[in-house]
């Protein structure tokens, strides 16, 4: 039995406040944007593929930036740096909604990627800090809360947006958050020196390394939505020179005394369980979220907002987990709960892959509430362990990781799926009948589930190290903080 933890004080929670206004406009602007391609397409007179690049070229600044966002925290200060990145995302999406062709509104987008990914990653430096190990799982709990409903509810938003106001209005709509969020930072978060002698120089060979690999990767995924197999030439050939550029970068940083990312971090078992999580469970919940939306629209006939609307359940499992989730991990530790969590992630998939064209709203409703429940119970519990194990000096070059990790899954997970249900309609022929659509889809879920199981592996192995972990605690009676080391 653990003691309780200390009561969280009020600054903690307002500084909690800023990270998520920041990580409401960065996640959501990942989803919001897909409902309204198609007339984008149209009334900027641009081909579907030429506009894709209006997600694709807000992913590639994603993973350019993610990076090098420890060092920049660390080497400028991270309350300045997270105002820059605030400024710059909000910067972008005024320009968004002001462009007038596809070049200028790809080129708004890319400035808004290069905001949005430091958001995420140095809002959790700064709140992580402040809260303390003792405190991660409420804290953590709170900041999941947009991380898991932002992609379910933005097609929703999008649709409402896009049907009543203008496309134009799916970029506005952060001006507002972007503002609050800026004097929300300015009045809350602790002020602080940044140092060059703290941050060191920065590792320009390894960030050239490792933002051009990640930019392959992210690209070559992208590319499997026009290619529709995942092994076309414009498919792998990036996706492979990605992944040998990435290895070069940790080959690297395993000779160098101070590399842009410290990967040594993986030789402590609970942080690489709890990472490995973090990926496949990025890749089980973005990669699934392409899927209903399509079932919706393509077997049921229902519109942008009516589809938006029949997915909310997922988000409202997720979100009571959330609430649940803090307290369960302070008892029993985060693998344990992300284990539970998976495990219900896997019961709540069987009804998908049993679905058809006439399946129950109900039914897919209850499930869908069930599902997100188990993501709530799992996805922030796992980067709860991680950050546990953690050193204050490891958070800085952690976070990125982290990020990185949870959004190449998540793009994995979508080009692996996506591909999938492409192929199984495709082999209906040219008139393929609403029930034939939806037995693509129960395939397809096939493939959700064996990722899921994928995430349930790790989550294993992240409760055995902490119980060992938990048990060497208590028999020598160390002080708290030694538990980070000995789950090393």
């Amino acid at each position: 039995m653990t003691s309780p933890s200390p009561r969280i004080e009020p600054h903690v929670w307002r500084i909690a406040i800023v990270v998520i206004l920041g990580a409401i406009m960065s996640v959501l602007d990942t989803t919001i944007v897909n409902v309204a391609l198609e007339t984008l397409s149209k009334d900027l007179h641009t081909s579907l593929d030429g506009i894709q690049w209006v997600v694709t070229g807000y992913l590639l600044a994603l993973a350019a930036v993610i990076p090098v966002s420890g060092w920049a925290a660390a080497r400028f200060g991270a309350r300045r740096m997270y105002l820059i990145s605030i400024v710059l995302f909000t910067l972008g999406s005024l320009l968004s909604g002001l462009a007038w062709s596809a070049p200028t509104l790809i080129g708004a987008r890319v400035l808004q990627g290069l905001g949005g990914g430091m958001i995420m990653p140095i809002g959790q430096m700064i709140l992580v800090r402040a809260a303390g190990p003792r405190n991660m799982a409420r804290i953590m709990s709170a900041i999941g809360v947009p991380i898991i409903l932002a992609p379910v509810f933005g097609p929703t938003l999008g649709g409402l947006l896009v049907e009543h106001a203008g496309w134009q209005w799916i970029f506005f709509v952060n001006l507002p958050i972007g503002v609050a969020a800026v004097f929300a930072a300015l009045r809350l978060l602790p002020k602080e020196a940044g140092s060059p002698a703290v941050a060191g120089r920065l590792d320009a060979q390894g960030l050239a390394l490792v933002a051009t690999g990640l930019v392959a990767v992210t690209y070559g995924l992208a590319e499997t939505g026009t290619a529709g197999s995942l092994v076309a030439a414009q498919v792998v050939i990036p996706t492979l020179a990605g992944i040998a550029l990435v290895a070069a970068f940790v080959v690297r940083a395993l000779r160098i005394p101070n590399p842009l990312l410290d990967v040594r971090l993986y030789a402590n078992k609970a942080f690489a369980s709890a990472s490995v999580t973090m990926f496949a469970l990025g890749a089980a919940l973005f990669g699934a979220m392409v899927l209903m939306p399509l079932y919706f629209q393509t077997v049921r006939g229902e519109d942008a907002v009516a589809t938006g609307l029949l997915i909310a359940p997922q988000g409202i499992g997720a979100a009571f987990a959330m609430g649940l989730s803090s307290r369960f991990v302070e008892r029993h530790g985060g693998g344990l709960v992300s284990l539970f969590g998976a495990g219900i992630t896997i019961l709540a998939t069987i009804p998908f892959v049993l679905i058809d064209a006439t399946t129950s709203y109900w039914l897919i409703g209850a499930a869908m509430i069930v599902r997100g429940f188990g993501i709530g119970m799992s996805m922030m519990p796992s980067m709860t362990a991680a950050y546990a194990v953690l050193r204050p000096d490891q958070i800085n070059t952690a976070t990125p990781q982290l990020n990185v990790l949870q959004r190449v899954g998540g793009s994995i997970g979508t080009a692996i799926l996506a591909v999938v249900l492409q192929n199984g309609i495709s082999d209906l022929g040219a008139n393929p009948t609403p029930a034939g659509i939806a037995s693509s889809f129960a395939t397809t879920y096939w493939w959700v589930l064996g990722i899921t199981f994928v995430a349930l592996l790790p989550t294993i192995v992240l409760t055995v190290v902490e119980r060992r972990a938990r048990t060497q605690h208590q028999t020598h009676a160390v002080p708290a903080d030694a538990v980070v080391e000995a789950a090393a």
